[in-house]
């Protein structure tokens, strides 16, 4: 199989699309599109967001230590797509998307009420890297919409919510599923033939 070698790059691909809420208060709020995040840890879980020096977030992160990961979604595709490319040094982005910030339980940054994940995250430490800085936090709460929690098993189902992913400078939505974790060495159940007596 021929392959083409490029210089070292991004190419990490399929990643969350999220709006990362930020701000102390109605005037400061701001919305940032992040696709340089992830899980760094289960237990304790924290988590990180990757930020440019100049995007007009990133002062606020720095400064307040606080930040909510809200999960997005095909029907909030255009608000990401648009909280990522305008500054809201110049926008009220909740306002111009029509966005609704509500109080976090835990942390004075607010959350996206359309969001169907809220995630409040607090800073531990921020490095320092090259075009970004990564702020690793700790999640200190999850927020789930209760219209994707079964209300008689409890369970959690976001593909409900038609999350989106963003790969090499698009946004896809998700696909059918193709397996669970640990399927592949799963052992099959047997049939057993009932004996007659």
């Amino acid at each position: 199989m021929a392959k083409t070698t490029w210089k070292p790059g991004t190419m990490i691909y399929p990643l969350p699309a999220v709006m990362v809420s930020c701000g102390t208060k109605p005037e400061d709020f701001n919305i940032i599109t992040i696709s340089w995040t992830g899980t760094i840890c289960s237990d304790p879980p924290m988590c990180y967001i990757s930020v440019r020096k100049n995007r007009h977030s990133y002062q606020i992160l720095k400064d307040t230590g606080e930040f909510v990961i809200n999960l997005t979604t095909q029907e909030l595709a255009k608000a990401t797509d648009w909280c990522g490319v305008r500054s809201g040094s110049k926008y009220n982005k909740f306002s111009e998307m029509n966005l609704t910030p509500v109080p976090a339980p835990n942390v004075k940054a607010p959350m996206i009420l359309e969001s169907p994940v809220n995630i409040e995250c607090r800073v531990f430490e921020i490095k320092e890297l090259g075009t970004h800085d990564m702020f690793l936090a700790h999640v200190i709460a999850v927020h789930a919409d209760n219209r994707l929690i079964d209300a008689k098993t409890g369970a959690f189902d976001l593909a409900k919510a038609n999350p989106i992913a963003y790969s090499h400078g698009q946004y896809f939505q998700l696909g059918k599923p193709i397996g669970k974790f640990g399927w592949s060495v799963e052992k099959k159940k047997t049939k057993t033939k009932k004996t007659e007596k």
